[in-house]
């Protein structure tokens, strides 16, 4: 399964066990005959998460932002599912925002209760999103975000994605207003790429902003999998 989750270090709202939880969708185009390369679909997934956080609908008074809310104040817990043909022309009909990349394309949905997801999505399959790099991805450019992925879980992509989100969601939370409002008039540019193991150890210890999943899904629970290494964070 494609189930993330991290919880965020900052206190909830609600005593724990009182409040419903949230998950937030997020669904990746595969067709059978040209499925994106896996990094293009990482840092599609973390620039729709970020997309999703900075949208007006998700702020203030905004239709989405009672749950973004309560989704952000526990787990944030996100679920990659897959999508072709009619699967994800439906999909493009249920509200939400729908990010491109290189080849890649995410759509990223408000959050929904965790027994409450839409019908044309809860009938979407989360396995079957292993992809890969037709070739070495090349290095970030200088001073981008980089969201750095451990050398040493091993993950299938659809899990990566949603650690990808993680890490650039965490990012956003440790940046200032003025930060944030420059990242996102540059369209969120960033890189996925993964560590050299030589120098883990040394980003996890940084202080940088580290995603320690939780453990629902193919790794321990406590495993670092992401460090985002922001410019304005060093």
């Amino acid at each position: 399964m494609n189930d993330s989750t991290i919880r965020p270090e900052r206190p909830a709202t609600d005593a724990p066990g009182t409040a419903p939880e949230f998950v937030l969708p997020l669904v990746v185009r595969i067709e059978r005959a040209d499925p994106p390369p896996r990094t293009d679909a990482l840092e599609t997934t973390a620039r729709a998460v970020l997309v999703l956080l900075s949208d007006a609908r998700a702020l203030g008074d905004g239709e989405w932002a009672r749950a973004v809310r309560d989704w952000q104040d526990a787990r944030i817990r996100k679920v990659v599912r897959r999508a072709r043909g009619a699967e994800w022309r439906r999909a493009q009909a249920l509200p939400g925002i729908t990010v491109a990349g290189k080849a890649a394309e995410v759509r990223v949905f408000p959050p929904v209760p965790l027994d409450g997801w839409p019908k044309d999505l809860a009938r979407l399959q989360v396995s079957g999103t292993d992809l890969a790099d037709p070739e070495p991805p090349a290095a970030p450019e200088p001073g981008a975000p980089v969201l750095w992925m451990s050398p040493e879980v091993e993950m299938s992509a659809g899990k990566a994605m949603a650690q990808a989100g993680h890490g650039a969601q965490l990012a956003w939370w440790a940046l200032g207003d003025g930060e944030r409002a420059a990242w996102r008039d540059a369209g969120f540019p960033l890189a996925v790429r993964t560590a050299a193991p030589a120098g883990w150890r040394a980003l996890t210890t940084s202080g940088l902003p580290v995603v320690r999943d939780a453990g629902f899904t193919e790794i321990a629970p406590g495993s670092c999998t992401v460090v985002a290494d922001h410019p304005s964070l060093r």
